[in-house]
């Protein structure tokens, strides 16, 4: 009988499987410890000849002869020696050549998926591991990786019909069959695929894990600006670029979740163009950026239980229909703290690794054992000044330098979205002067993002955000008059909302002498619309900072919430929630943030005995000239 691929192409001890080479096969096309199927066409004293194919012949000696063959008798023979002359040494293999599983082999170049390009109409061979199995209503897709690359195979049995289905996930194989273009990409048309065991699988896998992580290896390349405290961060980085570019070349998904603000998306936006570009070298399918990354806001600073059940759901249902492994979680500017860890939970459950990048104050005893890869600049004794998006530049560049030109102006956008007051701000902004960016153009592309942001609610932006980020963006002019309309836009809603909020503005001079600000942003600003509440409390506590030049405080608080800002006074939010949580019995308390600005949750009915209590720990707070003007904006 024969079979299309199954069993060892290895050594002489495996499973059975015997090769039957095509009339055109040659010695290239044969390896010691390989069974073929064999025909004698000589006998002689101290043996027989025989043949496996019109090219390739030897001998099976006498001692190597268990059987009494004739002239035309089939038999299954294991290749024991080929020899500095080339003559070939076989022995008889105890298999009935009329029961033996065989693979059909025909004449062709051992390749890479690198040296495909230049091998379309050729018979190849190519040996790998099954990294996805797709089944369309015609062939079904076997995308097989070598370490240098991936690249779909397209084996039909019949019309929506699973071709080969003993071949699984993960199953290291040798696929022969004729290079074409689909679609102007590259794939192979299968003629025989066959499962590798024993010796050969071992090898394989060998040299397709050595060539993973040499590819896998983070490009060295230089920080943008030098910065001492940056410097720390930098082995953590590389440890992140290095798990990405692996996930690339396993095929696996990655999924960002990223902060749905300036911040937010500075930082993922680099990460993606950089990842979508290493997509396409590694995968042949043009599709595979597409399928294989996506980047997806979140509107809560933390992982809220809503978006990783969506999340999971998706990714259970890409397996099942695309034949995809589980994805990599990738948090960006969010994913430190407590409040994330029943969502990691949720995930823990599943073969789904994550990562995280983030400046906010972490929780590492919380998350860390959920987490492969935690970078946050607390983490080295270092703070928020160091924005997500500073960060995420750099790893994007050691994903792919190619992109840096683009990305030369995207740290100081981050760090004036984000407000960072870092002594590198100086150097970001000349950084991306030279790059034809004023701080003002900076400052409107910060505004434009935040606008978008709050409209696209859970939409990525896709075209829409590299445009106003000018990050792959093809059209300059597109890109300015993009900007000027929806900064324009957003400076004039937020005029609106605090010209109707101030009157409704309650405030008080706090025992420390800080200056406190109050309002209802439930009853005395507009809602669904933009500015949101947590930005409504950010601008008006900018506009108390600057009419009076000393600490200020600023609450802004609904019916189950409160929002935080706070300048030059020395507070610690997710201390001060904890603190409550413990204080205050019934509360529901919970969130967190940076440790001057944050929001914080709680059951309605406890709103003011929680606000009461917020404000009389602010009240005991030290007030600190140094955290003058460090206020971060993150809603």
């Amino acid at each position: 009988m024969t079979q299309s691929a199954a069993g060892d192409a290895g050594t002489a001890t495996d499973d059975g499987v015997v090769y039957d080479l095509g009339p055109e096969c040659t010695l290239e096309d044969v390896e010691e410890g390989h069974r073929y199927l064999a025909t004698v066409n000589g006998i002689v004293e101290y043996g027989v000849f025989v043949d496996v194919s019109e090219n390739v012949s030897g001998l099976v000696h006498e001692t190597n002869l268990d059987s009494d063959p004739a002239v035309g008798d089939d038999l299954v023979v294991t290749l024991a020696e080929i020899r500095e002359n080339g003559d070939l040494g076989f022995g008889e293999a105890a298999v009935d050549p009329e029961e033996a599983d065989t693979a059909d082999v025909v004449h062709g170049d051992e390749v890479g998926v690198g040296d495909l390009t230049d091998r379309v109409g050729d018979t190849v061979h190519l040996e790998g591991d099954v990294v996805q199995i797709k089944q369309t209503a015609g062939p079904t897709i076997f995308s097989v990786r070598d370490g240098a690359g991936v690249v779909p195979c397209a084996a039909f049995e019949e019309a929506g019909v699973r071709a080969y289905p003993e071949i699984d996930l993960d199953d290291v194989v040798r696929v022969t069959g004729t290079v074409e273009t689909r679609e102007d990409a590259l794939q192979i048309e299968v003629d025989n695929l066959v499962r590798l065991r024993g010796e050969a699988e071992t090898e394989v896998r060998e040299r397709v894990d050595a060539a993973l992580d040499e590819r896998a290896a983070p490009e060295d390349v230089e920080p943008l600006i030098e910065w001492p405290a940056f410097e720390k961060l930098h082995e953590d980085l590389a440890a992140v670029a290095r798990r990405l570019r692996r996930s690339v070349l396993e095929a696996r998904p990655i999924r960002l979740r990223h902060h749905a603000d300036g911040d937010g998306m500075c930082a993922s936006l680099p990460v993606q163009l950089a990842l979508e570009n290493f997509v396409g070298e590694v995968h042949e399918d043009p599709d595979a950026p597409r399928h294989l990354f996506k980047r997806l806001p979140s509107k809560a600073p933390f992982y809220e239980m809503e978006d990783v059940t969506r999340d999971l759901n998706f990714a259970l249902e890409d397996r099942e229909r695309h034949g995809q492994r589980l994805p990599l979680l990738f948090m960006v500017d969010n994913g430190s703290t407590e409040e994330d860890v029943p969502a990691y939970r949720a995930l823990d459950q599943y073969d789904i690794p994550i990562l995280v990048v983030d400046h906010h104050h972490p929780d590492p005893e919380a998350v860390g054992p959920l987490v492969e890869e935690h970078v946050n600049p607390y983490l080295h004794d270092e703070d928020y000044r160091i924005t997500t998006g500073m960060m995420c530049v750099e790893l994007a560049r050691m994903i792919d330098p190619s992109i840096t030109d683009d990305l030369e102006h995207v740290p100081a956008v981050a760090g004036l979205s984000d407000r960072s007051k870092a002594d590198a701000m100086d150097e970001y902004l000349a950084l991306a002067e030279e790059a034809g960016y004023s701080e003002a153009d900076l400052q409107d592309i910060g505004e434009a993002l935040d606008y978008a942001a709050h409209w696209l609610r859970y939409n990525s932006g896709g075209s829409l955000i590299d445009d106003v980020l000018n990050v792959d963006c093809d059209d300059q002019t597109r890109h300015a008059e993009l900007v000027e309309f929806l900064s324009s836009r957003a400076r004039r809603d937020v005029e609106e909302q605090l010209e109707d909020a101030d009157p409704h503005v309650e405030h008080e001079r706090l025992d420390n002498d800080a200056h406190l600000y109050r309002l209802d942003v439930e009853n005395h600003a507009r809602r669904f619309t933009y500015p949101a509440p947590g930005k409504t409390t950010g601008e008006l506590h900018d506009r108390k900072v600057r009419e009076t030049g000393d600490p200020v405080i600023t609450i802004g608080y609904g019916p189950d919430f409160a929002v935080l800002r706070s300048d030059g006074v020395r507070l610690d939010i997710p201390n001060m929630v904890t603190e409550l949580q413990d204080e205050i019995e019934g509360a529901g308390v919970s969130g967190g943030g940076h440790l001057v600005v944050g929001s914080i949750k709680f059951v309605p009915g406890m709103r003011e005995t929680v606000v009461d209590a917020l404000v009389e720990k602010m009240a005991d707070a030290e007030l600190d000239e140094e955290l003058r003007s460090t206020l971060v904006r993150d809603e």
